[in-house]
C-alpha cells in the first residue's frame, strides 16, 4: 500500500486545513521545499492540490509546474481542473495522473473524453464526501450523489483510480472513518485511495486491512505525529 504525502497549496504556501475550511489549520511554508523533503524521505508519489483553483480564487500553476520539474518521483495533481485543456496541460507539465472532482460530477462526459485521449490510468476521480453525499466546488457545496453509485458509474467509463476523502474528519487527526470505504473497496475493481483524519500508524494499518491501494497523509505528517518512513514501513 502506498503512503502519499499531501502538498496543499493556497496563495503560494503549503497549508493544511481542518475540514477543508479556509483560515483553519496552519501554513507550513514553501511547497517546493516540502516536495523535495518528502522525496528525500522516500515517498514514491506526491499528492499536489491547488486550493486556489479549487475555490475559484486564482491558481498556483507556475509553482506546481516548478515542483513537477524538480521532483524525480510520481505526482497526482488536483484542484480546480474543470476543463480538458487544464487537465492535459498538467499532464504535459509532468503530472502522472490528474484528479477530477467537481468536473466529474458536473461534466461526466469530460471524464470519458480524457479517459479516451489520455488513458484511464492517468485519471483519478475524487469522492469527497460528508454525511454520505459527495461534495463539489472545493468542498463548499453538497450534491445528491452517493459515493458508491458515482464510483461505479465512472469505473464503467474506464477511470483508473479513486480517492475517497471523509471531509468531516479532514485535518482533525481524529482517525480514519472506514464505514464507506468498507463498502467502496470491495465493490470496485479499480484501486481506491483513502484520505481524511489519519492520525496514527494504526490508521495506516487499518487502511491496509480494508484493502486501500494507498493513503494520502497531510496534517499528521506536518505535525510530526509519525514519520513518513514509519508509515511506509507498516504499509509494505
Amino acid at each position: 500500500m502506498l503512503v502519499i504525502p499531501s502538498i496543499d497549496i493556497y496563495r503560494g504556501k503549503c497549508v493544511q486545513w481542518v475540514g477543508g475550511k479556509p483560515g483553519t489549520g496552519k501554513t507550513y511554508g514553501d511547497p517546493l521545499e516540502f516536495a523535495l523533503r518528502w522525496q528525500d524521505e522516500g515517498a514514491s508519489w506526491l499528492h499536489i492540490i491547488d486550493l486556489d483553483a479549487a475555490l475559484g480564487t486564482g491558481d498556483n500553476l507556475p509553482l506546481i509546474a516548478q515542483i513537477l520539474r524538480k521532483i524525480d518521483i510520481h505526482a497526482q495533481v488536483g484542484g480546480g481542473i474543470r476543463t480538458p485543456g487544464r487537465a492535459r496541460e498538467l499532464l504535459k507539465l509532468g503530472a502522472d495522473r490528474i484528479i477530477l472532482g467537481t468536473a466529474a460530477i458536473e461534466h461526466p462526459e469530460m471524464v470519458g473524453e480524457l479517459v479516451e485521449s489520455e488513458g484511464g490510468e492517468r485519471i483519478m476521480v475524487a469522492l469527497d464526501s460528508k454525511g454520505g453525499k459527495v461534495l463539489k466546488k472545493g468542498w463548499t457545496q453538497e450534491t445528491d450523489a452517493n459515493p458508491l453509485e458515482l464510483a461505479l458509474r465512472f469505473e464503467k467509463m474506464g477511470v483508473g483510480s479513486f480517492l475517497y476523502t471523509e471531509v468531516e474528519v479532514e485535518g482533525k487527526m481524529q482517525g480514519l472513518k472506514l464505514e464507506t470505504a468498507r463498502k467502496l473497496i470491495p465493490a470496485l475493481k479499480k484501486p481506491v485511495f483513502l484520505s481524511g483524519g489519519i492520525s496514527t500508524i494504526e490508521d495506516i494499518l487499518a487502511a491496509k486491512k480494508v484493502g486501500a491501494a494507498g493513503v494520502v497523509v497531510g496534517m499528521s505528517l506536518y505535525e510530526g505525529k509519525f514519520t513518513l518512513k514509519g508509515a511506509m514501513e507498516v504499509a509494505e
